[in-house]
């Protein structure tokens, strides 16, 4: 009888914790990493999920998913990510895969690249924007004037 009783508690628990890991890791919008405000990092950074830095960060960040730079952050870094949004102040390039949202009252300091912008009035943006699809080169449309041979 130990033994059904041993079996029955470790059933339920099992499966309860799979599935909170599970949905955890599906919830969009949720931040899973957070450099607070006071922190300080330097180096690289590479992650999955949505990452917040509300302190200081200077290197790369490498990522598919969401960067958030937190109003009051200050990052020098060359950014690579699927989605970049920026409510403080980031020096160096950023690429974006999906959209880059430029929040007040955020600065930027450098070039950006990235098929799709947004831009708060009051951002202060210095360098250059390059705007194309970078997840799909084939749907791109063809240059202006038609195609010459």
């Amino acid at each position: 009888m130990a033994l059904l009783g041993g079996k029955k508690d470790e059933a339920p628990s099992r499966p309860l914790f799979k599935r909170e890991e599970e949905s955890v890791s599906q919830r969009s919008g949720e931040v899973h990493t957070l450099l607070g405000k006071g922190s300080e990092f330097e180096g690289k950074l590479t992650f999955e999920g949505q990452v917040r830095i509300d302190g200081k960060f200077q290197g790369q960040i490498i990522t598919k998913d969401v960067l958030v730079i937190g109003d009051g952050a200050k990052v020098q870094a060359e950014i690579q990510a699927g989605t970049v949004i920026i409510n403080g102040q980031v020096e160096g390039n950023v690429k974006a895969t999906q959209i880059i949202e430029l929040k007040t009252p955020g600065r930027v300091k450098g070039n950006l690249e990235t098929p799709s912008l947004s831009m708060d009035r009051g951002v202060i943006f210095e360098g250059s924007l390059k705007m194309e699809n970078l997840g799909n080169n084939a749907s791109r449309p063809p240059p202006p004037g038609g195609e010459k041979k």
